[in-house]
């Protein structure tokens, strides 16, 4: 009779399945993407495949550990560097912020100070006569006033004189003032009235508005005049008659005469 050798657990497979083994085995980790390209290498580095055919198997996988850690720590390395960066532009975006605020308050103070200095300005008077003197009082007498009394002070002055306005205010009347000869009225900021008076020339025009030392006449001696220099009045209405003193009003805002 004769015996077919059936297959059993005592033999081996043949030298053909197991490559068949390995093979099917390599090109399931290739497939599935745990080793990549490098498969091929880190097989045929390995030693010839005997027995199980687990060594070369076992070979792979420590090759393809060492490619996943230097990954990983390559990919650690530039997450640790964008951190960086990111950390970098904050901290750039932050001082460039804080330098814009500091800007920012250094020109809202220097708008402050120029508007302070601005209002000083405006508010600050001057005296009418530059470098000069009161040569008559106020409230001398004699018969050269229509009054009896001098209702201003005059300042030394030759023809020609530059005549300033003593502080901030608006031009109500220019022209001919009879004794007064050319004058100029003037409402100030602060409600009352200033008058210039025997000019040789009128450099402003009613409704136009004057600062602190702004020139507006020549002084001259037209009017009821014994020779050239300035009238000034301060007054509380425009009108003659309302005058109060002009060196107590003009020292109340600070200038020295």
């Amino acid at each position: 009779m004769a015996f077919s050798c059936a297959s059993g657990k005592h033999r081996g497979p043949s030298r053909a399945k197991r490559r068949t083994v390995n093979a099917m085995g390599v090109a399931a980790l290739t497939t599935t993407g745990v080793i990549g390209t490098l498969a091929g290498p880190a097989f045929a580095a390995g030693p010839p495949v005997e027995g199980t055919g687990l060594l070369g198997i076992v070979t792979l996988g420590d090759s393809v550990a060492r490619t996943i850690d230097a990954q990983a720590a390559a990919q650690q390395k530039a997450a640790e560097r964008k951190q960086a960066e990111q950390a970098r532009a904050e901290r750039r975006r932050a001082a460039e912020k804080a330098a814009g605020k500091r800007a920012a308050e250094e020109r809202e103070a220097e708008k402050r100070a120029a508007r302070e200095a601005e209002r000083r300005r405006l508010n600050a008077f001057v005296a009418p006569i530059s470098h000069s003197y009161v040569s008559t009082g106020y409230r001398a007498g004699g018969s050269l006033w229509s009054s009896g009394s001098h209702t201003g002070i005059d300042f030394h002055a030759a023809t020609g004189t530059p005549v300033h306005a003593v502080g901030s205010g608006t031009v109500v009347e220019t022209g001919w003032g009879g004794a007064y000869g050319n004058q100029i009225v003037i409402r100030m900021d602060d409600g009352t009235y200033t008058q210039y008076a025997h000019l040789s020339s009128i450099g402003v025009h009613v409704g136009e508005r004057v600062v602190p030392g702004r020139g507006i006449a020549l002084s001259g001696a037209t009017g009821n005049v014994t020779g050239p220099h300035l009238h000034f009045e301060a007054r509380t209405s425009p009108d003659y008659g309302s005058d109060i003193d002009p060196v107590a009003y003009l020292r109340s805002h600070g200038v020295n005469i």
